[in-house]
């Protein structure tokens, strides 16, 4: 019987891949057609766009923004697919979970399948809120090459949990990490436009990327990104708490100076340094986006380098 659930898992998991694979194609087709859409004449604008340390006011000539009224059928077409690939996507966890007969996150394998899922999640419940479809293709890839990579490379049979990690610790600890992981990737995606978009916002004649015309300007995707950070810190400050909390009850040290808990802690560092020079430093625009970058690629360095590579007590890649 789980031989038969591991093996239906794999078949959701392949499944819910290239649906993921179609619907990235569909997103970068709408993309392709934003930048075909026609800019109204060039005008001069009152950007009002205050300058974080002198207080000035730019006065430019720009194109202005194209604005869709509506998603194209491409868009809706794209996100219907990700539900789809979601729904699948799902259902492989289940099962491997019911395959397991614990939380499908034991090893890397599982973290893959998970904290793609997380992020997948993410980015459909933000819809709710804010619409994304701009971060459709940044999504869906993601989340394909995160699953991808996983089921390709770190895929292990299922096999008997580990003694220390046997304990309610590992729902409560490495669930909230892989939440927090959703969404600091999605904050770095909006990083990543908001980058784009102050270059196009300097000189949109120079951008050959027209669709950065109907996006959110590179302020609003910043103030977005921040809160996907603050969302991502609150649940990773938890997770440290909640990991000394689990490391007390199963080696009898809150802190013992381990390669994944050092990780950990520098990755915390990163983000409470975002926020704090953000909010106090007045310290916006591309050095902020940068610094977010930083973290996300923290974040992946201490899933893969750490975990391959670095031998310690949190050794459970499975491989």
């Amino acid at each position: 019987m789980t031989e038969q659930l591991a093996s239906a898992a794999l078949v959701a998991i392949y499944s819910a891949m290239a649906v993921y694979s179609i619907a990235l194609v569909f997103f970068a087709i709408d993309i392709a057609k934003r930048s075909s859409l026609k800019a109204s004449p060039v005008q001069s604008e009152l950007l009002g766009q205050a300058d974080g340390f002198r207080g000035s006011i730019a006065v430019a000539k720009r194109a202005a923004p194209v604005a869709q009224a509506k998603a194209s059928r491409f868009e809706r077409t794209g996100f219907a697919l990700t539900i789809l690939a979601w729904l699948l996507h799902l259902a492989g966890a289940v099962l491997r979970g019911l395959a397991n007969g614990y939380v499908p996150w034991s090893n890397m394998f599982e973290f893959s399948l998970v904290v793609s899922l997380a992020l997948t999640t993410v980015f459909l419940g933000i819809q709710f809120w804010q619409k994304l479809g701009y971060l459709g293709v940044y999504a869906t890839g993601a989340s394909l090459i995160v699953l991808g990579v996983g089921t390709v490379n770190f895929y292990v049979d299922v096999t008997p949990l580990a003694v220390p990690l046997q304990s309610v610790w590992i729902i409560i600890h490495v669930g909230v990490a892989i939440l927090a992981t959703a969404f600091f990737a999605i904050g770095a995606g909006l990083s990543i436009l908001q980058l784009l978009k102050a270059r196009y916002e300097a000189n949109p004649d120079a951008s050959r990327l027209g669709f950065l015309r109907t996006i959110p300007s590179s302020v609003s995707l910043e103030s977005l990104a921040y809160r996907m950070v603050v969302v991502g810190f609150v649940l990773w400050t938890f997770t440290l708490i909640a990991g000394a909390i689990w490391a007390e009850r199963a080696w009898g040290r809150f802190w013992g100076w381990d390669t994944k808990e050092v990780w950990t802690f520098i990755i915390w560092v990163i983000y409470a340094g975002y926020i704090h020079a953000r909010a106090t430093r007045g310290w916006r625009g591309a050095p902020s986006a940068w610094l977010s970058i930083v973290g996300i690629a923290a974040v992946v360095f201490n899933y893969t380098i750490v975990n391959l590579f670095f031998k310690g007590l949190h050794a459970y890649s499975g491989l």
